[in-house]
């Protein structure tokens, strides 16, 4: 049975209260815990970690590989009334040391590893640190166990740090009822039920990664964390944990679609959800061909607003580009340049408003103005929204299609070209696997257009055809200056394509 649509939020940690006691909930290298089990453990940390942070609302971070630790934290924190900082465990010290001063973190829990490669100056002067599994022992064998919090579901509970692929990374702070609601709102649009397994796969760091736990958990089900060497590697988990749930970004459904997928990996698999990035039509066509009975949810988000729109998987073969509609308590406007609603077909700027709005950037007033402003006067929610700086465009049929970001639009010759539609071409020739378009300072132009591809495994000739291609699809103003061809794409710690690293090099 699935779970119902309800919107009123309660404290973070109640979600350990959703499952049956002795259905699986977590399953880790060494052992399987049952929901009540989960239910202790999480009191036991929140007992442990309330006895050494007494003050309510201070910050405490991990920085650790996914495991019992990273997966305990989010709603152990919540429930001592603490706000959990979760460090992405593929960050460098130097990356680490910024949140950990930005945020004022006074307790760091990672490995013995990640905690013995930050100097003296990385840490700020009031933060303890403690060796993740010494962590473990002592909350596991500490005598006062929490039980559910009474805690405002407005309160902060977590302060999720974006990429920081450009500039120093900025902590978007985000309520109780923030995390609660997008736990219901995926759990329900997902058809999540309580004999479901989902395989962890993405950062428990990333909003998108740190739903996987909460919408199963909601929903009564099973998360296995994975963190994974080789593509092979999730095909593995697939099959020995029977998962009926798989999350990821484009490049790891690229890697994933070059395997052999075996039956027992296949068969149980009930739905596959992407974000992070749009799926290309032949992606899309890749993944029902090796999942011919998994429904596939495109989905849309961005961490100031956790999730925007997801396409219902019935639209995916006629609308295989489209990021669909609003997700359950969230309100999507497009809204033009004049800041009127666009019309269909229009291009505008996508703005999310409801409450899943998260509360603005953490110390950072003059980039929380920037990006959380006043609702549009039409809006029926009203309030603070996210203003995503992302455009879109709505059909007639109100579905939404990604058009590219403001500031990553290619200004060329005075023409503004979408490094999509240029990505798309050469998608679309069958000759590379992955492709990112980006405009390089030109003195001529303006802005040149450069083409980063990895060649489709076994294409032959590529480097010589694909720009014959692209001169038959794509008009004299968009073709590629340049195209750089790579082994591998750069990616950034949630596994995106780092296009960022990928411009600083090219312009150079």
């Amino acid at each position: 049975m699935t779970v119902k649509l309800d919107p009123m939020p309660l404290p973070l940690d109640h979600l350990t209260e959703m499952g049956a006691d002795a259905d699986t909930a977590l399953i880790l290298k060494k052992e399987t815990l049952t929901h009540a089990d989960l239910r202790g453990r999480v009191g036991r940390m929140a007992g442990w970690l309330a006895h050494h942070v007494p003050e309510k609302g201070a910050r405490v971070a991990t920085w650790a590989t996914k495991g019992e630790l990273t997966c305990l934290m989010p709603l152990a924190a919540a429930r001592a009334g603490l706000v959990h900082v979760p460090i992405n465990p593929l960050l460098k010290h130097a990356q680490a040391a910024h949140i950990l001063r930005d945020s004022g973190a006074v307790m760091l829990i990672g490995t013995q590893a990640r905690l013995k490669s930050l100097d003296v100056g990385d840490v700020p002067q009031h933060c303890r640190l403690i060796n993740e599994q010494d962590a473990l022992d002592a909350a596991m064998a500490f005598g006062g166990h929490l039980p559910p919090s009474d805690a405002d579901p407005d309160d902060l509970t977590a302060i999720l740090y974006t990429s920081g692929s450009t500039g120093r990374s900025k902590g978007v702070m985000l309520s109780h009822a923030n995390l609660w609601l997008g736990a219901v709102s995926v759990a329900h649009y997902l058809g999540m039920a309580s004999d479901d397994v989902t395989l962890a796969v993405l950062p428990l760091s990333f909003d998108y990664g740190q739903n996987q736990l909460l919408s199963t958990w909601y929903a009564g089900g099973a998360v296995a964390p994975l963190d994974y060497l080789f593509p092979k590697d999730v095909m593995k988990a697939c099959a020995k944990h029977q998962v009926t749930t798989l999350a990821a970004v484009p490049p790891l459904w690229v890697q994933l679609t070059e395997l052999e997928w075996s039956e027992q990996s296949v068969t149980p698999m009930r739905r596959l959800t992407n974000s992070g990035g749009a799926l290309t039509t032949d992606l899309v066509r890749e993944l029902r061909g090796i999942f011919p009975d998994a429904r596939l949810f495109p989905m849309y988000g961005l961490t100031e607003a956790f999730r925007s729109t997801f396409l219902d998987p019935d639209l995916v073969d006629a609308h295989p580009t489209s990021i669909g509609k609003a997700i359950p308590f969230a309100e999507i406007l497009v809204i033009n340049d004049a800041c009127e609603l666009a019309a269909p077909d229009e291009e505008g700027e996508l703005v999310h408003c409801g409450p899943l709005v998260a509360q603005g950037y953490w110390q950072d007033a003059e980039r929380t103005a920037e990006r959380f402003k006043p609702a549009p006067e039409l809006s029926e929610h009203g309030g603070t929204a996210v203003w995503s700086g992302d455009r879109v465009k709505r059909d007639a049929q109100d579905l939404l299609y990604f058009v590219g970001r403001r500031d990553a639009m290619i200004k060329s010759q005075g023409n503004r070209i979408s490094p999509q539609e240029v990505e798309e071409a050469a998608l679309a020739t069958g000759l590379v696997a992955e492709a990112v378009a980006l405009g390089i300072a030109d003195e001529r132009l303006g802005q040149s257009v450069h083409l980063v591809v990895r060649a489709e495994p076994g294409a032959v000739d590529a480097e010589k055809q694909l720009p014959k291609q692209l001169a038959k699809e794509l008009p004299n103003f968009m073709q590629p200056q340049v195209i750089h061809w790579r082994e591998a794409m750069p990616l950034n710690p949630n596994g995106k394509i780092d296009r960022s690293t990928l411009k600083r090099e090219l312009s150079a």
